[in-house]
């Protein structure tokens, strides 16, 4: 109760704060890219239950995308100004909606499309028995996963046999060790990525 109550507030707070950024980064990508402004892709989150994660729009339109369609390490769709808001991380911010609806907490192991929750099915129920967060350890090793993956002969398989298993023992190992002190410490080094040039 503690953590949903902290997670609550900070996202409020966050989102009345950042909204100037919010409606700046949403003119902006309504100007350069169009409609939709956002991104809403179906996520799997606490208990297995399906939500939509909401993230500013940086590719362009691709049918079916929304549903799940994955293309690890493929660039080719992102566009200048979505980029920027890769690099900067300004895309993830409308997931502090997803924080306020009870669908997401700030800390926890990323949420992954159906897709890839199947794969790993065990290890998914273990750690689908928290809300997953907008950022946790493994969001902070792999900040450079889309350039790792275009390095890859074989990106799919790479995120499947390579990256994922390891994101699912840190996420394990988070739930092993979290507290709210850890939470914190993991949003100050967030904080500290974001700024560092």
């Amino acid at each position: 109760m503690i953590k949903r109550g902290f997670d609550l507030a900070a996202a409020s707070i966050g989102l009345i704060l950042a909204s100037p950024v919010l409606l700046a980064v949403a003119a902006l990508v309504a100007a350069r890219m169009g409609a939709p402004v956002f991104f809403r892709q179906t996520r799997v989150g606490k208990g297995g239950q399906e939500f939509k994660l909401v993230k500013f729009r940086t590719m362009s339109v691709l049918s079916g995308a929304e549903k799940g369609a994955f293309e690890p390490g493929n660039l080719g769709r992102v566009t200048p100004l979505g980029k920027f808001l890769r690099k900067s991380k300004l895309d993830e911010w409308p997931q502090l909606f997803n924080v306020v609806r009870g669908e997401m907490s700030l800390v926890g192991p990323r949420p992954e499309v159906p897709r890839w929750v199947e794969a790993y099915p065990e290890k998914w129920a273990i750690v689908l028995a928290v809300r997953p967060g907008i950022t946790d350890p493994a969001a902070l090793i792999y900040r450079e996963e889309e350039k790792l993956l275009n390095g890859s002969p074989d990106p799919e398989r790479t995120y499947r046999d390579v990256i994922l298993p390891h994101k699912l023992a840190l996420y394990e190992d988070y739930l092993k060790n979290r507290s709210f002190f850890l939470d914190v410490k993991i949003l100050v080094k967030t904080g500290l990525a974001l700024i560092k040039p």
